[in-house]
């Protein structure tokens, strides 16, 4: 383990910090730090930095509400510059994203998320049983073991909701909709399966709304 003294601040007095969230592993904010904040950051176990447009010490999370506790602070090869991993109580960026970086110069395709793909992926782990794959469990257990878990996901969807605790009730909604899609595919069922069910509702309340409307049925 280094010592703060091993930090090379540049000709300002300012190293950059990358905040990551732990859970995730998702870029939050670039900010920048002196001695006197990183100090602070490691007392506090909370990210303090210096604003460099007010010139002045800011804790993050002060006035928002939105602490990041910090789980670890390690510098790069130079010690030049840190990563902050952090466990995040809301959103990082001012505008009120969970992080800085929201706005993409370039992706990926194949990385790009799609339900059709996870779906796939899902399928797979059906057909091709890989071992130690969560997914290939549920699968081996059945279905009272897959009923158990969306009704388990379901309760804790409900129990983040009710606290009012976003990023909780989006993580929760998360699993729920993975173990929903394990029953899916248990099941037979596809997306386009839901999606024509969901279209068929909407034509079906849009009738409804015309017959309202003009007072007929």
């Amino acid at each position: 383990m280094i010592d703060i003294s091993e930090i090379k601040f540049d000709e300002k007095g300012l190293v950059p910090a990358i905040v990551v969230d732990t859970n995730t592993g998702q870029v939050l904010t670039l900010a920048y730090m002196n001695e006197e904040s990183l100090r602070i950051s490691m007392e506090k176990k909370l990210t303090c930095f210096w604003s460099r447009s007010r010139q002045e010490l800011w804790l993050k999370g002060e006035t928002s509400g939105n602490y990041q506790h910090i789980v670890s602070i390690t510098a790069d090869c130079d010690r030049d510059a840190l990563v902050i991993e952090v466990e995040p109580e809301g959103p990082a960026c001012h505008l009120g994203t969970w992080s800085c970086f929201d706005y993409p110069l370039m992706e990926a395709e194949s990385e790009k998320f799609s339900y059709e793909g996870l779906m796939e992926l899902i399928r797979g782990r059906k057909t091709d049983k890989k071992e130690g794959s969560y997914t290939t469990y549920l699968f081996e257990k059945g279905l009272d073991k897959i009923l158990k878990k969306v009704g388990e996901e379901s309760t804790e969807v409900i129990i983040a909701a009710k606290a009012e605790d976003k990023a909780e009730t989006v993580y929760e909604i998360a699993d729920l909709a993975y173990h929903v899609m394990v029953l899916m595919v248990e099941a037979g069922i596809s997306l386009e399966d839901i999606t024509a069910e969901l279209a068929s509702r909407h034509v079906i309340d849009h009738k409804v709304k015309q017959e309202k409307m003009t007072g007929e049925g």
